[in-house]
């Protein structure tokens, strides 16, 4: 009884505790969300609530009147979407070659130096892409920032799903090729089905980096190619800091990623542990 009763306890302590982080980590988005529904001067105001006095809608309106919400919304979109699709195509061939390599040091070679590229900070870079983007006069232009999302991926796409790759037996490639499937028919059809959690996983960590991108953005884009991020700056000008409108935009920016969270999250949870069967 004595046993079952501290099982209790600490299994009661334990939930409590995972209440108390989730709190912690959802009380800045709660408070966005419920703020893009607050009046304006609720939202500057110096003695905030959670709860708004009155719902309205008048910061969306705001916001949707005074800059192209939508059209910077299609640019993020069009530029995270076909990034990361391409640095996974391309990142899930390399990260394959890799992970069969018979030589371990030159796979450990190669996924090192892939690494070490991911870990070049993108303000280094910004400024001598920008000059790149005026001589290849793609400033301002959506293939542009897609090329550079792209490589700026695939060193972390190549480096994550090289341990996925890893943890598929070798044997299952080896039966299919016995059976006359080639190499690369035995990685479409074999190797990928069976790494769907890992791909699930690298797909949404990598969507993360151009989705949120601020500041390469504002160094190669100036109006046509304008991503989200960057539009809600227009809400900040030498004379004020429109709050209000810009809570309603992050708010609206939000929904894409906690809608591919909640669709991929059995296999982001599954792919986690994935990568941990073979090193």
């Amino acid at each position: 009884m004595k046993t079952s009763r501290k099982k209790q306890i600490i299994n009661g302590a334990s939930i409590g505790m995972c209440l108390i982080i989730l709190a912690f980590f959802l009380f800045p988005y709660v408070y966005l969300l419920l703020s893009s529904f607050k009046p304006s001067q609720e939202v500057v105001t110096t003695s905030p609530s959670l709860w708004p006095s009155s719902w309205t809608l008048e910061n969306y309106k705001t916001a949707f009147s005074q800059i192209p919400v939508l059209k910077y919304f299609r640019n993020s979109v069009i530029a995270s979407v076909v990034s990361t699709a391409s640095a996974l195509f391309i990142g899930a061939l390399g990260a394959y070659g890799c992970s069969r390599l018979n030589c371990r040091k030159l796979a450990s070679g190669c996924l090192l130096m892939t690494l070490a590229m991911r870990l070049i900070p993108m303000i280094s870079v910004a400024i001598p892409m920008f000059s790149i983007s005026i001589q290849w006069k793609m400033y301002d232009t959506l293939m542009f920032l897609t090329l550079f999302y792209t490589a700026f991926q695939l060193p972390f796409v190549i480096w994550m799903m090289s341990s996925y790759f890893k943890g598929v037996p070798p044997e299952l490639e080896e039966a299919a090729q016995i059976d006359g499937c080639g190499i690369m028919r035995s990685f479409i059809e074999i190797v990928l089905p069976v790494s769907k959690p890992g791909i699930a996983t690298t797909a949404i960590l990598s969507f993360l980096m151009p989705w949120n991108d601020f500041m390469f953005a504002l160094f190669t884009t100036s109006r046509n190619a304008k991503t989200l991020p960057v539009g809600l700056s227009e809400f900040v000008t030498s004379y004020d800091i429109n709050l209000a409108p810009m809570t309603a935009i992050a708010s609206f920016f939000s929904i894409p990623i906690i809608i591919m969270t909640f669709y991929l999250q059995k296999y982001i949870v599954s792919g986690m542990t994935l990568g941990a069967v073979k090193g």
